[in-house]
């Protein structure tokens, strides 16, 4: 590695990659912790295998910086297509886990390729939009961007694994940023806003509710801007329309039917503590039985007593919550959102597009991650199986995140030439 990008290393963005992976590995160590095997250097336990693979990503760190930046953008297309075969390959080689066929089994390890369908992803859609021509407001630009995203989301679906298609869907502030028009933003969240609201009220009713507010709101603003196009609003409401009759197939088919009693728990439509509601139950009361500074490292009795499942995982903020308390768990939040608001400071500095929209897309995966993940631990967002990055148990998820770090470390420190 030359001494200039040594210098030139975002060292704070490393240094809270650091510091996530060690505390992970605490906390995998803390929910498995066992008499009989005690050392956290264990390379049978979960906390010994995690270890092992950070320092096998430790060890691809100088590997990737040392790779000519242009590379990722240049072999872009071959690597998305060999994550989109890794993925359909799945569906023949494939072993099921978990009620999802998601992971290949090679040897003693497993291997789950949606997780690095993230990165090829993102750094084909960095290198699209990069491109002069493209205009994410022409719709034969826009579809092909789209496309890029849905292909892989559509197989990871398939598997059925609905929290790592999620993710995907953080590429959308990757777009607005790069020009598309953000009323589409808005729309979104006005269908998820419609697919809770499906859920909860009758369709016919709520269309015909929808309806009254959409004219009452058109009547309004067109007293106020006499002229005002009124196809929007038809186009808007016929689309809402439509959409909050599909939820019913939506919700039965993409989501399995663990994740739809999960959904049913959380917008209070089904009660459940000793079924499918018992994680979160059990979650909220570690978290809530932690205090301000938390019961003290391998002290946790909800976690030493196994009454969380999954809690080396998806459910490992739960661990943090109630060891290190309210203290602990804020400064792992502070951590998260210093290290995305850094990743974006920085991506604005960029003085060419692939590097810029790269950083974003990473800086919104890894949100969308952070987000719905401690949102499951919480009860606020149904439990879809989507990691805490860096933190969680998963050595695909570690190898898949830290590998999009250096990335866009390798691209940061070559900003200058």
């Amino acid at each position: 590695m030359s001494k200039n990008i040594f210098l030139r290393l975002d060292w704070l963005s490393i240094l809270i990659f650091l510091l996530l992976v060690s505390f992970g590995i605490l906390s995998i160590y803390s929910t498995t912790f066992s008499e009989i095997h005690v050392s956290i250097f264990n390379w049978s336990t979960p906390a010994g295998k995690q270890f092992l693979i950070f320092t096998f990503c430790l060890l691809l760190l100088p590997l990737i910086l040392l790779i000519n930046s242009n590379i990722f953008e240049h072999l872009s297309t071959i690597f998305y297509v060999l994550s989109l075969v890794s993925l359909i390959g799945l569906f023949v080689f494939g072993e099921k886990i978990n009620g999802a066929l998601s992971w290949y089994l090679i040897g003693g390890f497993s291997f789950q390729p949606s997780e690095f369908a993230k990165i090829t992803t993102a750094i084909l859609v960095s290198k699209s939009l990069s491109s002069i021509q493209i205009d994410l407001n022409k719709t034969s630009d826009l579809i092909k961007i789209i496309l890029s995203i849905i292909i892989p989301v559509i197989l990871i679906f398939l598997q059925p694994d609905a929290g790592s298609g999620i993710v995907f869907f953080g590429l959308i502030f990757v777009l607005i940023r790069e020009g598309l028009d953000i009323r589409v933003l808005y729309l979104g969240l006005l269908l998820v806003l419609l697919f809770i609201l499906s859920l909860l009220f009758n369709p016919i009713g709520l269309s015909i509710a929808i309806l009254i507010i959409f004219l009452l709101v058109y009547r309004l603003i067109v007293r106020t801007y006499p002229k005002t196009n009124k196809k929007p609003f038809i186009l808007v409401f016929g689309i809402s329309a439509l959409f909050i009759f599909s939820v019913d197939f939506i919700f039965n088919s993409v989501f399995e039917q663990r994740h739809r009693d999960r959904f049913n728990i959380v917008l209070g439509l089904e009660t459940d503590s000793k079924g499918i509601g018992y994680n979160i139950n059990q979650s909220k009361i570690a978290i809530g039985s932690g205090g301000f500074l938390g019961k003290g490292f391998l002290n946790g009795t909800q976690t030493k007593g196994g009454f969380v499942p999954e809690q080396h995982s998806d459910y490992i903020f739960s661990t943090i919550g109630e060891e290190w308390g309210f203290l602990g768990s804020f400064t792992l939040i502070i951590l998260y959102t210093i290290l995305i608001l850094r990743i974006i400071f920085r991506a604005e500095k960029q003085t060419q597009p692939f590097p810029r929209i790269f950083s974003y897309s990473f800086a919104s995966m890894l949100f969308v991650h952070f987000f719905i993940n401690i949102g499951m631990t919480l009860g606020l967002v149904p439990t879809v199986g989507i990691p805490l990055p860096f933190i969680s148990y998963g050595g695909t998820n570690l190898l898949a995140f830290s590998i999009m770090l250096f990335i866009y470390l390798n691209l940061d420190s070559n900003r200058l030439n």
